[in-house]
């Protein structure tokens, strides 16, 4: 028996399980373990606008130019490239802190630490007078969230069973998006308080928002000491350098394609494209707002009720109907709602400024997020391997990042080229492989649990 986490797309253990009712599949929800999810994944989502979105609101504001924005979104590259050090999260302690809180939470508690060192240094810089000085202290920030996030999600892979997991997932998923509600329409809303009647860009008030940024963080160091650590997974000890580099570097990565073969490749695929439209067309959302004409108070309040509400109902929404019908369905829906609703942007940049319309504009979007991050989450962790759970996410999460914001990079000159409508139906029409591959992971799973059905006892 595989020691994987589901040994495979998580369809694979669902099917050999009853489905569940309703009112049993959404009471997990209320279980410890998703309550600590949605804590951590408050503290996980938190950084993420503050480096890339609310960020660019913030830079277009002190009149920095959208090409210069979209560069500056490469920051978030570091995302991208975190299974490099994934594998000293995943097994090398920390001196005192490990023996304190054990090996997840000593990692988290360090991560949570240096993010908010970095808000503080994004807080203190002003863009106008040291844009340079902005790059750095964001740079620490993803940094630092980025070794959070390795952290947080073996910690959530290994606290509880495959079947779980897109509960856990939806918890986690939901904490993330309240965090980005917070880090987006309340750095907007608090900026806009303290700037009073001002006009124009406040550095003294941004410095108050980005502070109470930093101060939020407290949500996740105390869920990280309150909670317990997950049972260890024992690690064989390795025997100089080369063995460890062979157990800790290559071994993670050796042990999925030996898993899963020539649909390593397919898999991979999927995970690098899944997120392309969302993730290339949030970098300009902010400017985007700018140039429109609204202001922080009413992309704040918009974002803060009609967001809230529409993360959390596609949240749960994506997690229950990925426990009842299978993640591969739940994800090729959240695929063809993540394109569709790009769209909905590029009407919106014909429409002109008109607060209703953005309204529904970011209900839709933020509805159509939630259900696919919450079923995409709990695919990436369905392909996990609980003895090396924190490189191998690592690297399906970088993955899933390294491509889109390398292209969101461009997204600044694509607008100034071509506009805003053209840009936003082009990021809906970078869902449309994602399809394919979606469909086609869907079938080379089902032939594969066929196939394992067959060759088992009694098959």
């Amino acid at each position: 028996m595989s020691d994987a986490v589901g040994g495979g797309p998580v369809d694979a253990a669902q099917a050999a399980a009853p489905r569940l009712p309703w009112y049993r599949a959404l009471r997990v929800y209320l279980t410890p373990a998703s309550l600590r999810m949605l804590a951590l994944g408050f503290s996980a989502g938190l950084p993420l606008l503050l480096v890339l979105g609310t960020l660019s609101f913030r830079l277009r504001e002190a009149g920095i130019d959208r090409s210069t924005i979209g560069y500056l979104s490469w920051v978030g590259l570091a995302y991208g490239f975190k299974w490099v050090w994934a594998p000293l999260v995943d097994r090398v302690p920390l001196p005192g802190l490990t023996h304190w809180l054990g090996r997840r939470r000593s990692w988290l508690l360090l991560a949570q630490l240096g993010v908010v060192a970095g808000i503080v240094g994004m807080a203190m810089t002003d863009p106008r007078v040291s844009l340079s000085g902005m790059v750095w202290a964001a740079l620490a920030v993803a940094f630092a969230s980025a070794t959070q996030d390795i952290a947080l999600d073996a910690y959530r892979i290994e606290s509880a069973p495959t079947v779980q997991q897109p509960a856990l997932a939806a918890s986690y998923q939901t904490g993330y998006r309240l965090a980005m509600i917070w880090a987006g329409a309340g750095v907007l809303w608090l900026a806009a308080r303290a700037q009073g009647a001002n006009t124009g860009y406040d550095q003294a008030a941004w410095q108050v928002a980005y502070l109470v940024m930093a101060a939020s963080m407290v949500v996740g160091v105390l869920t990280v000491l309150a909670s317990p650590e997950p049972a260890p997974v024992a690690l064989k000890p390795a025997r100089g350098a080369r063995e460890w580099v062979q157990t800790a570097l290559i071994e993670p990565f050796a042990d999925f394609f030996r898993r899963y073969k020539w649909q390593a490749a397919l898999i991979l695929a999927l995970i690098a494209i899944y997120r392309i439209s969302d993730v290339v067309m949030g970098i300009m959302a902010n400017p985007f707002y700018v140039d429109m004409g609204y202001t922080k108070d009413e992309v704040a309040a918009v974002t803060k009720i009609y967001g809230v509400i529409m993360t959390l109902v596609g949240a749960f929404v994506g997690g229950g109907l990925a426990m009842r019908f299978g993640v591969m369905r739940i994800l090729m829906l959240g695929a063809v709602l993540s394109a569709f609703t790009n769209l909905l942007f590029a009407w919106l940049a014909g429409f002109g400024h008109d607060v209703t319309a953005l309204i529904f504009v970011v209900s839709a979007d933020n509805l159509a997020s939630g259900i696919a991050s919450a079923a995409f989450v709990g695919y990436l962790s369905s392909l996990t391997n609980i003895s090396y759970s924190a490189t191998q996410y690592a690297l399906f999460s970088s993955l899933m990042l390294l491509l889109p914001k390398f292209v969101a990079g461009f997204s600044g000159d694509f607008v100034n080229a071509f506009g805003y409508a053209n840009f936003f139906t082009a990021t809906a029409l970078l869902g449309l492989p994602v399809l394919v591959l979606v469909a086609l992971a869907a079938r080379a799973a089902r032939r594969s649990s066929e196939s394992n059905q067959a060759l088992a006892p009694g098959g």
